[in-house]
This record gives C-alpha cells, sequence and structure tokens, in this order.
C-alpha cells in the first residue's frame, strides 16, 4: 500500500468514488458480435472465474470492486490460484458462485438476481449459448454477453480479448501497457530464432492432463493451436500438428512410438477436487517439486512411452496446464526454449520472467512451481 493511502485513505475513497462515469459504447467480441453497453461496466459477471488472471493484470488491488460473480472453476480447476487470490481479497470467498452453461447448471435466474452488466463467456460455450436462446434472455434482462477466447485460437483471439476487458473494467491503457510487455517476452524467442534462421527442431510430444482421469490412459496432445502453437514459436516441431488442424487429438500409443519424440511434456495442475484416480502431476504456485518428479517418472512407466527416446535420454517434462487458458503463453515459451536449445537460451529465465510479472502487474505474491523436469537418466 502507497504512503498516500496510508496518511489520506479518505480522500482515496472520495477519488474512488469519483471516477468518470460509464457511458454508452459498442464493443466487437471475438465472435464479431457488436454489444451495445456502457463502459466501464459497472457489475461484472465472470463466465469462467480463471478469466481472473487477466482481470487482475489489468485491474490489480481494484480487480475485485465490480466483480459481482463467477464461475466455479478456479476453485476446482486451479485452487492454488484461488487459495491467493483469497488471502489478498479474503470477501471473494462469499462470491456467488455459477456453473457452465453447456452443461446445464448455469442458472439465468440467479444470475438476474445479482443485476450484472455483462456476462463474459469463453468461445468453446458459443454454440450451446447460442441454440439455448441464452442471448437474447439474457439480453432481456439487461445483461450483455460478450464472447472471449484464450484457448481455442489464442493467437488469433488473446490480444483482441485483453483489450476487451480493458474497456470492460475500464483500464484500456493497462491494458494496453499488458499486451506490449507479453509480447516482449514472446520476441526474445521468436527474434532469437529468426536470427538464427535454420535450425533443427526437436519433435516434441505434449500430453494434456494425463492422470487426471481413468477413462483415457493415452494419448491426447494438441493440434497446431494453444499449447501446439507454444512449442512451435519455442522452436520445436509439435508431432501433434501431423495428426490433425484441431484444438485436441487423440494418439495412440502406437502413433506415439513411430513418432519417437524427442522432447515429451506432459500438463498437470492441482486437480485434486476433480481426479478420479489421482495420478496427475501437480504443478503450478507453491507446488513440491519433488512430488511432482515422482508423478511425472510414473507417467513415464506406461505402455510404450519407455521406449521413446526422450524418456531414454531423459527429456522429459512437465508444465503448469492453466498456461493454455490464459495470455501468460510467454512463461512456457521460454522455458520450452530452453528445454529445446540450452545453449541458444541459456541466459533467459522463465521463472525470473513470471516473478517479474506477478511484481509489475499482479496483486498476489509469486511462488514457483510451474515446472519440473526428470533428471538426466531417468528418475
Amino acid at each position: 500500500m502507497s504512503l498516500f493511502k496510508k496518511l489520506f485513505p479518505a480522500l482515496v475513497a472520495v477519488a474512488v468514488s469519483i471516477a468518470a462515469p460509464a457511458i454508452a459504447a459498442e464493443i466487437t467480441d471475438v465472435t464479431g458480435r457488436r454489444i451495445e453497453l456502457e463502459l466501464p461496466a459497472k457489475r461484472v459477471l465472470l463466465g469462467e472465474a480463471r478469466q481472473i488472471h487477466v482481470a487482475a493484470a489489468l485491474k490489480g488491488e481494484r480487480v475485485f470492486d465490480t466483480i459481482v460473480g463467477w464461475r466455479d472453476d478456479l476453485i476446482k480447476k486451479d485452487p492454488d490460484s484461488y487459495t491467493a487470490y483469497r488471502e489478498c481479497f479474503p470477501t471473494i470467498a462469499d462470491l456467488p458462485l455459477f456453473g457452465y452453461i453447456p452443461s446445464g447448471d448455469f442458472s439465468l435466474e440467479a444470475a438476474i438476481a445479482l443485476k450484472p452488466d455483462v456476462l463474459t463467456l469463453n468461445l468453446e460455450a458459443q454454440q450451446a449459448v447460442e441454440e439455448s436462446g441464452f442471448i437474447e434472455k439474457a439480453a432481456a434482462a439487461g445483461i450483455a454477453v460478450v464472447f472471449l477466447d484464450f484457448r481455442v485460437d489464442p493467437a488469433k483471439n488473446s490480444v483482441k480479448s485483453v483489450e476487451i476487458l480493458g474497456e470492460l473494467f475500464g483500464a484500456k491503457e493497462r491494458a494496453k501497457e499488458f499486451i506490449a510487455w507479453r509480447q516482449a517476452q514472446i520476441a526474445l524467442v521468436t527474434d532469437r530464432l529468426a536470427a538464427v534462421g535454420a535450425i533443427k527442431r526437436p519433435k516434441v510430444f505434449i500430453e494434456r492432463s494425463p492422470g487426471i482421469t481413468g477413462e483415457t490412459a493415452c494419448c491426447r496432445t494438441f493440434g497446431p493451436a494453444n499449447f501446439g502453437e507454444m512449442v512451435e514459436k519455442a522452436g520445436g516441431h509439435n508431432i501433434g500438428s501431423d495428426v490433425a488442424a484441431t484444438t485436441f487429438v487423440d494418439l495412440n500409443p502406437e502413433q506415439l512410438v513411430v513418432a519417437d519424440p524427442d522432447h515429451v511434456i506432459i500438463t498437470g495442475s492441482n486437480w485434486a477436487a476433480e481426479s478420479d484416480v489421482n495420478q496427475f502431476v501437480n504443478v503450478g504456485r507453491g507446488a513440491d517439486p519433488a512430488a511432482a518428479r515422482e508423478r511425472l517418472a510414473a507417467l513415464m512407466r506406461r505402455p510404450g512411452f519407455t521406449t521413446l527416446t526422450a524418456v531414454k535420454e531423459g527429456r522429459v517434462h512437465a508444465v503448469w496446464h492453466q498456461f493454455y487458458g490464459a495470455p501468460y503463453e510467454f512463461v512456457p515459451i521460454q522455458q520450452f526454449a530452453k528445454w529445446f536449445h540450452p545453449e541458444l537460451f541459456a541466459d533467459i529465465d522463465p521463472d525470473r520472467t513470471f516473478r517479474e510479472f506477478h511484481e509489475k502487474f499482479l496483486p498476489v505474491a509469486y511462488r514457483p512451481g510451474y515446472f519440473v523436469s526428470l533428471p538426466q537418466g531417468g528418475e
């Protein structure tokens, strides 16, 4: 807290209360829909709570001033981040929680009771939302629906989505600063690769959330977008892109053995609230690296994995799964680059980068734990 805030809290309160009034405006969301509403929004309902990773970077200590409710996904899918924000903002424990519209457990009536100006939704919910007539029902209650996307086609939509949140939260200049800083961190890798020119790109298999459920043992991966795109930007070759152009694609173990990747990366998080087998690799804020490595080593003992070049030569890693739904991809891009081309990127420190990002943009303190690797030679 600044010295001014400590000495003159009443003046700060007055300054906040006489902030610029909302004005009628039109924004275009990532689907191309034009939405009329007053900006900045006074009451925001987050259709995905994990959008807080962006909203907090834009509003800092005042991020929850206008949020009146959010989806329950942060608690279920990213509880370590939820804990970090609850420690800084204890009252968020009382924020109303909502389910997921495509799953049928979102109550429009309960949302209306909170009188939000706007509801932000993820792009992957678009079809279910439109087919159910939800947008029209919400509009009749005075709620604007705005689609964002950090997951389906982040290369196309991430910047636009940050800009939209900047408008909704009255933080347009901060959004510009965030976008520029993010791009500069990505360019540290992509510009260096471009300067080198032709370079051997290692084959990379990145597996989506193994060990979270017993329904599939292997091997869901990413196509050209999302983590697949991060692999390519970091100077690797994503083998999932050879199979499909979709966001996700399922390989069978035989395909994996034939591809024989040079690196294996799995995505992990704290999924204790959702997992039915509890074999996932828990990486993320404050995660225990020794425990994560034990889980990672166990996953490499599945059929087919022990024959892979990556496993035999000790190039096996885990990355925080939640990077895939926030425009924080500059962190894994830097880490992947160090894994793929350690000599070329010896001076880059992704942990330092993410710490600096927290200090510059976020109201929560940084704690490491977002990556682990198996030691050379296996376990």
